[in-house]
């Protein structure tokens, strides 16, 4: 099915942030888990995962109108160097990737493409939701203070149930 020429672009677009997005978070969560915070390892590699199951989507959606999936494509990368700059980080691209999702919405909706519609909604909730795990754990760190926060993302703070 032809897909519309600028809708393919968009979410070429988009495939590239989130192709971008899974090496950040890859790297961030190999590098929580060489710290041994094993729990923010874990929260941060299911981000990735998120992000994976996104471009996935949107590959099979572009290869559905007909486009070609440009995955070889990623865009500038920060990376953070301590806990706080990494939850920054991400915290900054997702507010991004949530702009970027409602612009993406509407361009679909003018195009009258229901299905695309749907699919990045779904994909826009996702983010919306690691928005919310950003500023929650920017809170605690805020109010716990950085070193509590590190110490119960530990190993010694998993096994032991701590936090």
């Amino acid at each position: 099915m032809k897909g519309n020429a600028k809708l393919l672009a968009e979410l070429n677009k988009l495939l590239a942030e989130e192709l971008t997005a899974i090496n950040r978070y890859m790297l961030h969560a190999e590098m929580c888990a060489n710290w041994g915070y094993s729990r923010l390892h874990k929260a941060i590699e299911k981000q990735a995962m998120d992000e994976m199951h996104h471009a996935e989507w949107l590959i099979e959606r572009i290869l559905f109108l007909d486009g070609i999936p440009q995955v070889s494509k990623l865009n500038p990368m920060q990376i953070g160097k301590t806990v706080p700059e990494m939850i920054k980080i991400g915290h900054d691209d997702e507010l991004g990737a949530v702009k970027s999702y409602n612009a993406a919405v509407l361009l679909a909706r003018e195009a009258k493409d229901q299905a695309s519609v749907d699919l990045l909604t779904k994909i826009l909730k996702m983010e919306e939701g690691h928005v919310d795990w950003a500023e929650m754990q920017e809170t605690v760190i805020e109010r716990s203070g950085l070193e509590n926060y590190l110490v119960n993302q530990s190993e010694g703070a998993a096994e032991q149930g701590i936090g």
